[in-house]
């Protein structure tokens, strides 16, 4: 019998849970999805591959799990982020920075990891659903700052190009503050101007 690190029998299954998918999501980053087994997650998180099958009954349902934990993190930083800005400006400016600092903790490296990956497409699908949620309030400040003579869908896939680079780059050690500053210098630019239209 194992021991239990947990006042409950139920916390040490969400303890040893987390540790499963948390191990998932290593394995996912580093070497892909199709290297996401229950036999590779289990030894990654320090559990005998029978203990793997008390959580998920598949590889496809840790998947799943994982998808959606992927952008939990990101997804509360962004709405604590936002939470008292009302202004479509200060809006864009605090979700740039906060993805920056993000990608500076690694965070999103295993949503990147997941839209590149092969999955089942009901898996892929909820990555894309996922996605377009977690942007949705960059996109609403860009469409509120363009008119539609300036085409905000457009605007707006350029404009997530630039977060984008903005995001590699810190992820590959430039300081986040500087990139932010600098991101946000050319999407003002671009933007500005056309609020005074």
């Amino acid at each position: 019998m194992p021991k239990i690190n947990a006042a409950t029998v139920a916390e040490h299954r969400a303890q040893q849970r987390a540790a499963l998918i948390q191990a998932a999501i290593d394995v996912l980053v580093e070497q892909g999805a199709a290297a996401v087994t229950p036999a590779a997650v289990g030894a990654r998180a320090g559990l005998a591959r029978s203990s793997f099958y008390q959580y998920f009954p598949s590889a496809p349902a840790l998947l799943a799990a994982i998808v959606e934990e992927a952008f939990t993190a990101a997804d509360t930083a962004t709405t604590q982020a936002l939470a008292d800005l009302h202004e479509p400006a200060e809006r864009l400016e605090a979700f740039v920075r906060t993805e920056l600092h993000l990608a500076a903790q690694g965070a999103h490296r295993p949503a990147r990891a997941l839209l590149q990956a092969d999955l089942p497409p009901e898996c892929l699908a909820r990555v894309h659903e996922l996605h377009h949620r977690h942007h949705a309030p960059l996109l609403a400040a860009i469409t509120t700052l363009t008119s539609e003579a300036d085409a905000p869908e457009l605007t707006a896939q350029l404009v997530g190009g630039t977060v984008q680079a903005a995001m590699t780059a810190v992820e590959h050690g430039a300081d986040p503050t500087h990139v932010a500053d600098r991101a946000l210098a050319l999407l003002h630019h671009g933007l500005t101007p056309r609020t005074s239209q």
